[in-house]
C-alpha cells in the first residue's frame, strides 16, 4: 500500500509549456490526499525558488529539495547537507576565473554571480523564476553554509571542475547546467531519510520523474514513475512509464496503481 507520494517539479508536475500544474495532476493529488496518502516535493529547485505550486501548496506534507541537500517535514528541517567551506570558495573562485555563471544556494538565501545571458534565458523564460538574489552578496551566502550550486556549464567544464569538489556530487535534470551538492544529497537518500523520520517503509512510496537527477529516487522508491517526457535514461530504471506531464501522466499512474 502506497503512503507517502514524491513528485519532482520540473517536467513532472508543472509543464514547461504552461508553467502550471495541469488540473488532472491537481485533482488526482487532491484525492490521494483525501484517502490518507502524503503528497511530498522532490525537486532540484531550492525553497526560494519554488514558485509554481500554488495549486497544490495546501496540500504538500513536505519537501526534498536541492536534490536531496535540504529536507522539511511539516515545515521542520529534518535534513541539511552543507558544501565544506573550502569547496564552495573554491567554486565561487573558478566561476569568476572561467567566466561561467552560478546560482549560489545558500541555508537560507541565494544569489547568481557572474550573470550571463543564460541566466536569463535559463531562469525567467525556461523556469518562470522572479527572484534570484539580486543585490544579494555572494560573502553573505557563503556564510550561512552552501546546500547547492548551480553552474552553467557544459560537461566538458563539469568534469574539470568536479575533481575539486572532492567531496561533492553533481546530477543534471537539463543538459545547460549541473546541480553540484555535498556527496550523500541526492534524491534517493534523501527520500530513505524522509521514509524513516515518517515511520514508513521504502515499499510504501511511489516518486515520479523526468530528469537525470531523479534517478536515485526512482530507483528507491517503493514505486518509480517515469514520465513520458522523460530520458531514456530515466525511463530505464522506473518500475512504470506514465504519459507525458501535458497528457495528464501524473493521475494515469495513481490511478494504473491504484492510488486513486
Amino acid at each position: 500500500m502506497i503512503k507517502a507520494l514524491f513528485f519532482d517539479v520540473d517536467g513532472t508536475l508543472v509543464s514547461f509549456k504552461t508553467h502550471s500544474i495541469p488540473q488532472s495532476a491537481v485533482d488526482a493529488i487532491a484525492e490521494a490526499k483525501r484517502r490518507g496518502v502524503g503528497v511530498y516535493i522532490s525537486t532540484g529547485r531550492p525553497m526560494r525558488l519554488i514558485n509554481n505550486l500554488g495549486a497544490i501548496s495546501h496540500l504538500i506534507d513536505g519537501y526534498i529539495t536541492a536534490t536531496g541537500a535540504y529536507c522539511t517535514i511539516g515545515g521542520s528541517v529534518v535534513r541539511c547537507l552543507t558544501i565544506p567551506d573550502d569547496e564552495a570558495r573554491a567554486l565561487v573562485r573558478m566561476s569568476g576565473e572561467m567566466g561561467f555563471a552560478t546560482l549560489v544556494v545558500g541555508v537560507s538565501d541565494l544569489t547568481v554571480i557572474n550573470p550571463t545571458p543564460d541566466v536569463d534565458r535559463l531562469y525567467r523564460q525556461m523556469l518562470n523564476v522572479d527572484y534570484l538574489g539580486e543585490g544579494v552578496n555572494v560573502e553573505d551566502v557563503l556564510r550561512q553554509g552552501i546546500i547547492q550550486f548551480t553552474p552553467i556549464i557544459s560537461l566538458d567544464t563539469e568534469r574539470r571542475l568536479m575533481p575539486v569538489m572532492e567531496h561533492c556530487v553533481s546530477a543534471r535534470w537539463y543538459p545547460d547546467f549541473a546541480d553540484i551538492t555535498a556527496r550523500g544529497a541526492d534524491k534517493g537518500t534523501a527520500l530513505k531519510v524522509m521514509a524513516g523520520r515518517l515511520g514508513i517503509g521504502v515499499g510504501e512510496t511511489m516518486a515520479f520523474g523526468d530528469g537525470g537527477n531523479d534517478k536515485t529516487i526512482i530507483r528507491a522508491a517503493g514505486v518509480g514513475v517515469a514520465m513520458g517526457n522523460a530520458g531514456d535514461d530515466v525511463k530505464a530504471v522506473a518500475d512504470y512509464v506514465t504519459t507525458g506531464v501535458d497528457d495528464d501522466g501524473v493521475r494515469n499512474a495513481l490511478e494504473h496503481f491504484g492510488v486513486i
